[in-house]
């Protein structure tokens, strides 16, 4: 036996949308209610564990035997459930991986399981099954008839007169779905040996599968939560929520001023007029009115503060050990390669700027909401940034918090060859202090001489790296930061001709793929290369990996020019025709290789308990004889495959996760 290709139907009482796998699977109510399996890509068989089936025992001790491949599509999933079910009902053929210290021991190892889900990411496919079934045309697709049955075997039902009070419908309630639902299984299993057979001709790297499994480990560790201080703020925002609204009926006499038909009503009465009471537009409003309408309107923009569902969020995932697992989704942008967040999406929390954290920290932690009332003006601004609070290291344990400074700055400098901005890099300089020099021919400081011009770099720096123009300086608030419109233009003129390096790289990829694509020659651009192979554009990175774009062709843009289109999830989150051209194909190029830096720095550094990272970040629990430097020494590490690149890790410890 060298693998098998799993597929599971499984009953839980937890919303696995709403808590995540982790929590699913360590129910007491969690069961399997079908195993499909194929060994060795041999027809696929059904185990139906609800009548009595037994799954051979070389087959239960194949599941952490490490000489042996599991597969599945979302094997997390299959890994997860199978973990828990093995620890309960099979312990003797459970086997973890590293040391009873570290949370990953509830689980089975990862390093023999591999994901046709990420296979088909890799390649620029979708991350369903139903998707990629299609995209790729398979001759058997996945049966339409699976989201029904799921609802109806797999979830918890309705007590109604209909079905005699039952809270959960099994195999005897409908024994010709059961039949089909056998069926659905096999066809799964199927659909996912069809996808490996397509994509056969194009394997993932070794190292993309070694990325998984310190993806999968990293899940599997989880974070710890503070659950008292999240209870606390859930508590707290109510009692705030409460307060502001009966401070907000007070000044406007509305039944509901949080309506906003009711608050435009009132407006108007009172001689303002708006289309819209977005978050945006009502701080416009504050700055234009005074009295009651301004307090009204301040209070509205604190009701609209959502700190509380990211700690409703933590309170759904929190998995019995105290932590929250499943966090991260590997390969969730596929046009990187780069991570997307789930459950508690740790990649947009709010920033922290509070000079006293840790004391409101404290408040909220036990319990003390008058004290914090009667300190903070703004409670659901306090509790907004103090979500990051929430993650704590274990006891006996803190946190090093590592990132990268500047990372896609260094990355496009680099591949780019623009010398001076390697050379302030080199010269551990501030980037924007010197965009604006450069741009403006003077010396720039960023508490000194012409200082007032950082931000003008700053904003430059931001928007224009990937061929933006006015619009993207615009979207980056530079309006809002005091610039005029008559400067824009100017200002993106200037950044261009500052760094004619990076201008050119664009375009010259830009040529790049559009012969590749045309001539089905490959091409090079500073150590980019781009291939065509069968139907597929591929753009192999410095560190071997290679960015898929599906179908592409030459196309016309609106402005009647030569463009680039390719197959793949759009803006409408839907399987469609996506235009594209050299910045943006550079933008993609530089999101992955700073990807691909911090991949090799969680290699680097896999001896230790990396248990969450954002976007250049990484998130460590260790040891409280840990140094800082010891990390960020690490990070600042240079692959072989890009020796030269100026790279620098910046870290600092604490107790609680927050912004440094």
């Amino acid at each position: 036996m060298k693998e098998l290709s799993i597929d599971l139907e499984t009953y839980s009482d937890v919303d696995i949308s709403k808590c995540g796998t982790y929590k699913y699977a360590e129910s007491d109510n969690f069961e399997i209610l079908l195993f499909g399996v194929s060994v060795d890509n041999e027809p696929v068989v059904v185990y139906d564990l609800t009548a009595g089936d037994e799954i051979p025992t070389e087959i239960l001790a194949a599941l952490s035997d490490d000489n042996v491949t599991k597969w599945a599509f979302n094997a997390s999933f299959e890994r997860v459930c199978l973990s828990n079910w093995l620890r309960k009902h099979h312990p003797e053929y459970f086997k973890t991986y590293k040391s009873e210290d570290d949370p990953v021991h509830n689980y089975l190892n990862p390093s023999s399981w591999k994901c046709t889900m990420i296979w088909s990411a890799y390649m620029g496919l979708l991350l369903s099954l139903e998707g990629v079934g299609a995209v790729l045309k398979l001759q058997d697709q996945k049966m339409k008839e699976g989201k029904d049955l799921i609802k109806y075997f797999c979830c918890p039902c309705k007590p109604t007169k209909v079905n005699g009070g039952r809270t959960r419908n099994l195999p005897e309630h409908a024994p010709d779905k059961w039949e089909i639902f056998k069926a659905y299984n096999r066809r799964d299993v199927e659909v996912e040996l069809a996808i490996k057979q397509k994509l056969l001709k194009f394997p993932v790297p070794d190292t993309v599968w070694s990325e998984y499994h310190i993806d999968q480990e990293i899940n599997d560790r989880g974070i710890m939560l503070d659950m008292d201080m999240v209870e606390n703020a859930i508590a707290f925002d109510e009692k705030s929520k409460s307060s502001l609204m009966i401070s907000m009926q007070n000044i406007t006499n509305l039944d509901n001023p949080n309506s906003v038909a009711q608050m435009k009503q009132w407006l108007s009465e009172n001689g303002i007029e708006t289309q819209s009471l977005g978050k945006k537009d009502v701080a416009e409003l504050i700055k234009e009115t005074d009295g009651d309408i301004t307090a009204a309107l301040k209070l509205r923009l604190q009701l609209a503060k959502s700190s509380v569902k990211k700690y409703q969020a933590m309170q759904n995932a929190v998995c019995k050990d105290g932590r929250a697992h499943g966090m991260f989704q590997f390969y969730g942008a596929n046009r990187s390669g780069r991570w997307a967040g789930r459950l508690i999406q740790l990649q947009n929390l709010p920033q922290n700027h509070m000079p006293d954290l840790e004391e409101a920290r404290e408040l909220v932690r036990i319990g003390d909401y008058d004290t914090l009332d009667m300190l903070y003006d703004d409670i659901p601004d306090t509790l907004s940034q103090l979500i990051r609070t929430a993650f704590i290291a274990r006891p006996g344990y803190k946190f090093i918090v590592s990132d990268y400074s500047a990372i896609e700055a260094r990355v496009l400098a680099h591949l780019a060859g623009e010398a001076w901005r390697s050379k302030v890099f080199a010269e551990g300089k501030d980037i924007y202090c010197a965009s604006a020099s450069q741009m403006f021919g003077v010396p720039v400081e960023k508490h000194g001489v012409n200082s007032h011009l950082r931000q003008k770099g700053k904003i430059a720096e931001l928007a224009l790296g990937y061929g933006g123009s006015v619009g993207a300086l615009k979207s980056m608030g530079a309006l809002e930061m005091g610039l005029t419109e008559e400067e824009l233009q100017p200002l993106v003129d200037s950044w261009r001709t500052s760094n004619p390096m990076i201008t050119a790289f664009w375009w010259d990829v830009d040529k790049a793929v559009k012969t590749t694509i045309k001539q089905r020659v490959p091409t090079e651009v500073r150590g980019i290369k781009f291939i065509y192979k069968s139907g597929m554009l591929f753009i192999k990175l410095p560190s071997g990996r290679s960015l898929s774009y599906v179908k592409p062709k030459i196309g016309e843009n609106k402005f009647g020019s030569e463009s680039v289109t390719y197959e793949g999830i759009g803006s409408t989150k839907k399987w469609e025709r996506i235009e594209s051209y050299g910045p943006k194909f550079v933008e993609n190029i530089v999101q992955a290789v700073s990807r691909d830096l911090l991949c090799y720095a969680m290699h680097n550094l896999s001896n230790q308990q990396i248990c969450g990272h954002v976007h250049d970040e990484l998130i460590i629990e260790c040891p409280e004889n840990t140094t800082v430097n010891s990390i960020t020494s690490v990070m600042g590490k240079s692959p072989d495959w890009m020796k030269d690149i100026l790279i620098r890790g910046d870290g600092y410890d604490t107790k609680f996760y927050k912004k440094d």
